[in-house]
């Protein structure tokens, strides 16, 4: 923390989330909050509430699904406080948040959609990763008929032409689960990511181990493996990775549109994405309560991110 305060010039300070009185008098200080602690499910719920309590905007780079859902409990304590709770902020779910909304303009009478996302280089970086672990073994969701279900991990694989590449890519508990879901109204959502298929046939046998990798032993091994490793993805990786994206939506008369982007490596997006988003909100340009990215700034927000690119390969008639 403190060298890169050197290097930039900014003051810092280091604050314990459930310092409540402390955290509430450095909020006091400032119009908005990005909050980048995760995991998100131990530290959004002290964040929030005392965002609401200091009257300052919230928005955070989170991924959980069940971050996403508690978080939207607080939009009408969010409306009365004035402020904006926009979490997701980043990678996850900026662009899928923002194809998910275009193509629902496209076909508004959508029944089914579908997102995928893959990375060409890169990495994880340890928060990201340790998030991952603290779900292994529970299993995937989708969006049925309105409602969150659990599904297997990797339940429904196929290729998908990501334009630049094809890809293989299988179903997982992405964020947009719950964001899409906000953001359009589509009732049955799925979402995947790219992986080879070898390891796609080996998870497709995880059900069989769920009991064990819910266990805290096989967790705090695979945590200090983690920790053992570089903290993220270095600068050159970044710069060279790529972040594809995809979606299509269906209709009752089985219509599709489909659409699909690329742009900077998902950590590179995330930077960007999170200071765009509050730069908009310090200019007065916000939505109070809950939001997601699309829903508060429009399908083409992630346009205005650099290097991303967007093309509409169907258009239902």
């Amino acid at each position: 923390m403190e060298p890169l305060s050197n290097k930039l010039n900014l003051p810092y300070k280091v604050i314990d989330l459930n310092d409540t009185q402390t955290l509430l008098s450095v909020l006091k200080e400032v119009k908005v909050v990005l909050h980048a602690a995760g995991p998100f499910q131990f530290t959004a719920k002290q964040m929030i509430e005392a965002c609401l309590k200091s009257h300052t905007h919230y928005i955070d780079i989170n991924g959980d699904i069940a971050v996403f859902e508690m978080l939207k409990q607080y939009d009408h304590a969010a409306k009365q406080a004035g402020i904006m709770v926009l979490p997701g902020a980043g990678f996850d779910v900026v662009p899928t948040d923002c194809i998910a909304v275009l193509l629902k303009k496209i076909l508004p009478d959508a029944l089914s959609l579908k997102l995928a996302f893959a990375t060409v280089g890169g990495g994880l970086s340890h928060g990201t990763a340790i998030t991952m672990i603290n779900k292994l073994g529970e299993g995937g969701n989708c969006r049925k008929d309105g409602m969150i279900v659990k599904v297997p991990l990797g339940k429904n694989g196929f290729w998908v032409d990501f334009g630049l590449k094809k890809l293989f890519v299988m179903s997982i508990p992405w964020g947009d689960i719950s964001t899409a879901y906000f953001s359009t109204g589509i009732p049955d959502i799925e979402t995947y990511t790219g992986i080879s298929p070898s390891i796609y046939k080996i998870l497709r046998l995880q059900p069989l181990f769920n009991w064990m990798l819910r266990t805290p032993s096989i967790r705090n091994i695979i945590k200090k493996k983690i920790n053992s490793r570089p903290a993220g993805p270095t600068d050159e990786m970044r710069s060279k990775a790529t972040s594809l994206i995809w979606g299509q939506v269906i209709n009752s008369m089985g219509k599709t549109a489909t659409a699909r982007m690329n742009g900077p490596d998902g950590y590179t997006l995330t930077t960007h994405s999170a200071l765009l988003i509050t730069q908009k909100i310090l200019q007065g340009n916000f939505v109070t309560g809950y939001q997601t990215p699309a829903s508060a700034f429009g399908e083409d927000l992630v346009l205005e991110i650099p290097g991303v690119s967007r093309e509409i390969v169907n258009q239902a008639s």
